[in-house]
């Protein structure tokens, strides 16, 4: 696995427990649910856009010829 997987892998688990523990407690503390909304979508948009992110950058330099990571 390349090495900048497994430091997306560790940002997403840390990305979606707080965005989890945020949703959690303004639906517990707010009167307006709703709000809880937002940190639930960013949970899980915001990994997925930095994994998209990281896959065109992997690409981009296999385009540009650059020879890959040694493992």
């Amino acid at each position: 696995m390349a090495l900048w997987k497994k430091f997306w892998l560790l940002f997403a688990a840390i990305w979606v427990v707080v965005a989890g523990l945020q949703a959690v407690i303004l639906l517990a503390a707010s009167e307006e649910p709703e709000k809880a909304l937002l940190p639930a979508v960013l949970g899980v948009a915001v990994p997925a856009l930095v994994y998209a992110l990281g896959l065109l950058w992997e690409a981009i330099s296999r385009w540009r010829g650059s020879p890959p990571p040694e493992k």
